[in-house]
């Protein structure tokens, strides 16, 4: 229970909390991401992140990007095999519908708001990998009027 009155600020409290919990933990286990110590302890996201930060300076945890934090020291977690990263999965999977035939060189393909939908992920997200599917060649952008499939020749030899 945080005392919100008390001489102790209340991200050095939920850092106490969490150490203790983490000390039951094996290395490399998954602890509550920013959003979830913010919703369980009812403080600002700031908060939650310092109290995060206490424990990373000690040693307690370390934070991957993209996947989250984990109690351990880096080296010493046993890792899992890394993720493709959404954007990359994304992109393939577009990438494979254009090669499939389901979206027609020259003809538009999904919107941003489109495809925030289907995959349920953030707007960077979306955005990275259609830069990406424009990097690699599948796609070019049209100003104000959106994405479109590039016309075969110029689509990546696979």
């Amino acid at each position: 229970m945080l005392d919100y009155n008390g001489d102790t600020h209340l991200y050095l409290q939920i850092a106490d909390i969490l150490r203790h919990r983490v000390s039951d933990l094996t290395s490399g286990h998954p602890v509550p991401s920013e959003a979830d110590i913010q919703a369980e302890f009812g403080v600002a996201r700031t908060t939650a992140r310092r109290a995060i930060h206490v424990l990373r300076e000690e040693g307690l945890i370390y934070t991957v990007q993209g996947e989250g934090t984990f109690v351990g020291a880096p080296d010493a977690a046993p890792r899992k095999q890394r993720k493709t990263p959404m954007y990359r999965q994304i992109a393939s999977d577009i990438a494979e519908q254009i090669k499939a035939g389901r979206f027609q060189p020259r003809r538009p393909i999904p919107g941003e708001t489109a495809l925030l939908q289907e995959y349920d992920v953030a707007r960077e997200t979306v955005r990275r990998a259609m830069a990406l599917l424009r990097e690699q060649g599948w796609i070019y952008t049209v100003a104000q009027r959106g994405s479109y499939v590039s016309p075969k020749e110029e689509w990546p030899s696979t």
